[in-house]
């Protein structure tokens, strides 16, 4: 068969070989590599997308329907949950009218009988003219002559032809659709093609009134008969019966496991041909590019967009005029919509000076503040390694060290430093991933499970702010399968959960964060903690974390990691007054703002009694963690004083410790006899 708008593309093996030229997806030519074959297809993916059709964008019934027709089927018959019956193809509701009508006549000439003084059509499509088809419907309305038989096939015939919501028409039940899909296809008079679209939504899979219809749909596939050899035309091998559904998991798998002539397949996302294919024939959309403009970088940088978004790419570069010469800001503002980068929005000065804004927030951990200045100076001047067309996050950190030297406060920092707003700032225990299955949580659990609905924690985080720090805490507790998800984040930049949306991680800064070799580290302390240098706390820990990822079989995680790995020192006692004084701050900020009363701090004598209480090896190994705990005992003391006494606003309490260790809290505004003090103090 040739067509017209086909030319030479159909051989006389009735399959299109189009892939080369762009002129069909290639989902499309294995479909008919496989209806050749004589089986029956369930379509699958992205069946809501846009594809590439003889040189033009056409949605997927468009591309189905012709395919078939110039494939062999004469009457392609498209069934949806909204609208029933339909014919997508130009003369096929007429051609299917007529084939009812011969199906009627058959059935009543096998048992030896005429319809309305015809006689029995013989066993071959032809043709009808809506003319003559507007006719034989009106012959089909007329009351019957005496002694003459009316058949389903007329009656179904008739109810092709009459108008939309007529009583005549078509019903739009999915079971009685099957039922007249099996007849119909079991007949060698034409080549025909049922498609069942969304067949998941109209016979959901675990409703026990959907499994009869799960069982009408395999055996009308399995009826079906090779048609009759019609003039002109290769005859194919049975006549169609295909499902389509957005997600296989939708219906039962015995469909497609039980009967070797039933298979799945995958409508995928264009592939680089295609997404080639789109580009050059929409390059005249992209803003600024000229005709010998290459667009190969823009081909690969957009790996796994859909036909849809690669329409939508060319038109956001001429409305936003970004270049096509410019990939990844072209992607940035399809994928996250946004006129203003928080990124590009950084002061150039306030990046040059991360160092000493960090390091006035994380005390004694110059390395490791220096370390993550370095690398926010180089996420903001956009230097990476494979273009700018790069999906891969910001940076990738991995903190580790002892416990509370300021792990997650320098990433809580660095969020305020960035974004000026820590909800930006998402923290995700990984004790609460131990499990193998808890793997799902991120990214979604699958189809027909308990939350597959919401998505997953860390893809709908992402959907929702893709500018954001996102901090992995104690990942060493995760289960292995967990760092599967991170492999994929740190190597392509991208998740797709469980509904199949995808989450872009290439505008976020990732943190993990890790204790392991901590208690190992003590080892190495025979004396005051001063004493061990930065250089063999840091030398012990990248040897530590190293030796983490080799015994769990994943080297390659580690070599993805290693550039980012920050090593945090231990809490050396010339920072632990600052940290001190840091908190006994916020102590006094919360009196003053909920009771309106005013602390004076005998700072002196409290930092003393904590270096005192630092300097021994059990307190030591929790650093300033164990600091804040040394200060909860004045706290209480704090608290029951007010409770107990019920200071007035604008109070003035003294807060200071005795020398065997008992915070002392008195009435700063009179004397040690209860006078009022005059003094001025």
């Amino acid at each position: 068969m040739t067509d017209q708008n086909t030319g030479s593309r159909v051989g006389s093996a009735g399959a299109v070989s189009a892939k080369s030229s762009g002129e069909l997806p290639l989902w499309a030519v294995v479909l008919g590599w496989e209806l050749r074959r004589g089986r029956q297809v369930i379509l699958h993916g992205e069946v809501n997308d846009r594809y590439w059709l003889w040189g033009r964008p056409a949605g997927f019934q468009e591309v189905l329907a012709e395919y078939l027709e110039i494939t062999g089927a004469d009457v392609v018959v498209w069934w949806d949950p909204l609208d029933g019956i339909a014919f997508p193809r130009p003369g096929h509701r007429e051609r299917f009218a007529e084939l009812l009508l011969d199906l009627g006549r058959t059935d009543l000439g096998a048992a030896g009988g005429a319809v309305d003084g015809h006689e029995p059509a013989p066993g071959h499509h032809r043709d009808i003219d809506p003319a003559v088809a507007r006719q034989q419907d009106s012959d089909i309305q007329q009351p019957a002559r005496p002694g003459s038989r009316r058949t389903a096939s007329d009656r179904q015939a008739q109810a092709v032809l009459a108008p939309a919501g007529s009583r005549a028409a078509l019903p739009t039940d999915v079971e009685e659709a099957l039922d007249l899909a099996r007849r119909v296809v079991a007949s060698p008079l034409a080549s025909t093609a049922f498609v069942f679209q969304d067949i998941d939504m109209a016979l959901p899979i675990g409703d026990p009134a959907s499994a009869q219809g799960h069982v009408r749909l395999r055996a009308a596939m399995d009826a079906a008969v090779a048609p009759t050899r019609v003039a002109g035309k290769e005859p194919v091998r049975r006549n169609a019966v295909l499902a389509v559904t957005g997600n296989l998991a939708r219906l039962p798998d015995w469909l497609t496991t039980e009967d070797p002539r039933i298979v799945p397949l995958r409508v995928n996302r264009p592939d680089q041909d295609e997404r080639r294919w789109w580009l050059e024939q929409l390059r005249p959309g992209l803003h600024g590019v000229e005709p010998g403009t290459d667009l190969e970088p823009l081909v690969r940088a957009t790996d796994g967009l859909a036909g849809w978004e690669l329409d939508a790419l060319v038109r956001t570069s001429m409305l936003r005029a970004i270049p096509a010469d410019r990939p990844g800001r072209l992607l940035n503002e399809l994928r996250f919509n946004v006129r203003t980068n928080p990124w590009e929005r950084l002061d150039r000065g306030v990046i040059a000076d991360s160092a000493r804004l960090l390091g006035s927030q994380v005390i004694g951990q110059e390395a490791a503040v220096t370390a993550v200045a370095g690398a926010l100076s180089t996420a903001y001047a956009g230097v990476e390694f494979g273009g700018s067309g790069t999906a891969r996050p910001r940076g990738v950190f991995f903190f580790v060290g002892p416990t509370g030297v300021g792990k997650t406060e320098l990433a809580k920092a660095v969020t305020r430093l960035l974004f000026g707003d820590e909800a930006a700032f998402a923290r995700f225990d990984m004790s609460e991933y131990r499990e193998e299955h808890t793997a799902e949580r991120l990214a979604g659990a699958p189809p027909g499970y308990v939350g597959y609905e919401q998505g997953g924690e860390l893809t709908r985080r992402v959907q929702e702010r893709p500018f954001s720090v996102l901090l992995f805490d104690e990942i060493e507790k995760a289960h292995p399968v967990v760092l599967d998800k991170f492999l994929q984040i740190m190597e392509d930049g991208r998740l797709t959960d469980g509904r199949g949306q995808t989450a872009y991680f290439s505008q976020t800064l990732v943190i993990f964060t890790s204790n392991t070799g901590a208690d190992a580290m003590w080892d190495l302390v025979h004396g005051p903690v001063d004493d061990l240098s930065y250089e063999k706390v840091r030398e012990h820990f990248m040897r530590a974390v190293e030796a983490a990822f080799q015994s769990m079989h994943r080297p390659e995680i580690f070599g993805r990691l290693k550039p980012g790995v920050v090593v945090f020192d231990l809490l050396r006692s010339q920072y632990v007054s600052g940290i001190t004084n840091r908190l006994l701050d916020q102590l006094a900020e919360s009196a003053l703002e909920d009771r309106k009363v005013v602390l004076e701090l005998d700072r002196t004598a409290l930092c003393a009694w904590v270096l005192a209480r630092m300097q021994l090896p059990e307190n030591a190994r929790y650093g300033g963690r164990q600091i804040r705990n040394e200060l909860e005992g004045l706290r209480v003391a704090l608290a029951g004083h007010i409770v107990e006494a019920n200071p007035p606003a604008g109070s003035r309490l003294r807060v200071g410790i005795s020398a065997d260790g008992v915070f002392r809290i008195g009435d700063a505004n009179h004397d040690a006899n209860g006078n009022p003090d005059r003094s001025g103090g």
